[in-house]
């Protein structure tokens, strides 16, 4: 998804840590034997947008086409590309390379690669930043790529690109998929809802845990969760203590986790998938007593993503999602800060883009 000598492409930016995105014109690379290039159909609005639009984590390289959700049909294929064909619906992630030959890359986990390139905002191996799925086209090698099944609704479908993976891959990767566990799912925005759905569909019991008390009916009667709990009220938060073979952190808001980790039965797992911008507080003893363990989990490998969508399509898992036209995304952006969306924005690119002068 390079900066190029290739195809025109039409898309929305922002240019500067306002974060107000306006129309853009720009050329994409000129396909390679190994690329697809993609039609954008939706591309879904992720809280890492929002901080990498407003240079709140420090790394933007204006101007920056956000957008890393991204559903879409294949237009062409190069003259390698064996996986795809034009007219197949596919997906696009958060990464769009990798150096293919680190210990990471090797062993299935490209996620972790030290040269990852990401979809938007990121270094491409050919010296150009890359421009992300708020634009009518993408180029995308095929090894980075994922096919969406029929079945799946596309607006819908669009946020498990990163919402939905990064929480299945590591309730796969820690066993915190068996029937009959405890999961706590911490928060209940974009990546909540879906730990909620995924962990249901595993067959597990789950519980929310809020600082939203107004989010107890939505957590049990809307997404099917068992239980719910205000982590403010230590009462609560005190009657469910060592009760939970594992949590997963969805919160992108500073939040204290020794709490949390209170709620954890000995020798549970917490894995923190939310990226809050300020560090969390982890006492040696808040671990240590109970043989606690907590991770990082960063999205997930192209053939995690893949089981993914075949999980969903299986069970029947969308995220809830508010779809909008690109003229309104920065009313939504703006919403999003507030966290008033239920669950996921997302772009109906091909229905909003027009060319531009």
């Amino acid at each position: 998804m390079e900066q190029g000598g290739g195809k025109l492409a039409l898309g929305w930016v922002a240019r500067d840590a306002s974060g107000v995105l306006s129309p853009y014109s720009f050329s994409r690379r000129a396909p390679g034997d190994d690329d697809v290039t993609i039609k954008v159909l939706f591309c879904g609005v992720c809280h890492t947008d929002l901080h990498v639009i407003k240079n709140e984590w420090g790394n933007a390289m204006y101007p920056v086409v956000p957008g890393h959700e991204v559903v879409g049909i294949v237009t062409d294929v190069g003259r390698s590309v064996t996986k795809f064909k034009a007219g197949d619906t596919v997906g696009v992630g958060y990464f769009v390379d990798s150096c293919r030959t680190c210990e990471s890359c090797s062993t299935g986990h490209e996620n972790y690669c030290p040269q990852l390139v990401l979809a938007s905002n990121g270094a491409g191996f050919d010296g150009a930043t890359t421009r992300g799925g708020f634009s009518d086209v993408v180029v995308v090698r095929q090894d980075y790529v994922v096919r969406v099944p029929e079945n799946l609704p596309l607006d819908g479908a669009a946020p498990l690109l990163c919402a939905g993976v990064t929480v299945y891959a590591p309730l796969m990767q820690y066993g915190l998929n068996a029937p009959g566990k405890h999961l706590g799912v911490v928060g209940l925005g974009g990546l909540g809802h879906m730990g909620v759905k995924f962990g249901k569909a595993f067959g597990m019991k789950v519980t929310v845990i809020s600082s939203s008390p107004g989010k107890r009916e939505e957590a049990l009667d809307r997404l099917g969760a068992d239980a719910f709990l205000v982590s403010r009220d230590p009462e609560e938060m005190k009657a469910a203590a060592g009760t939970m073979d594992g949590i997963i952190d969805t919160v992108s808001a500073g939040h204290p986790i020794v709490p949390l980790l209170e709620l954890l039965k000995p020798m549970g797992q917490m894995v923190v998938v939310g990226a809050p911008s300020k560090p969390l507080e982890l006492p040696a003893f808040a671990i240590i007593a109970g043989g606690k363990r907590v991770a990082g989990n960063g999205v997930g490998s192209i053939a995690d993503c893949q089981a993914m969508l075949d999980f969903a399509a299986d069970h029947g898992i969308t995220a809830d999602v508010e779809v909008i036209l690109m003229s309104y995304v920065n009313t939504a952006i703006e919403r999003l800060e507030r966290n008033d969306v239920r669950y996921r924005f997302v772009v109906d690119v091909a229905g909003s883009l027009a060319p531009v002068a």
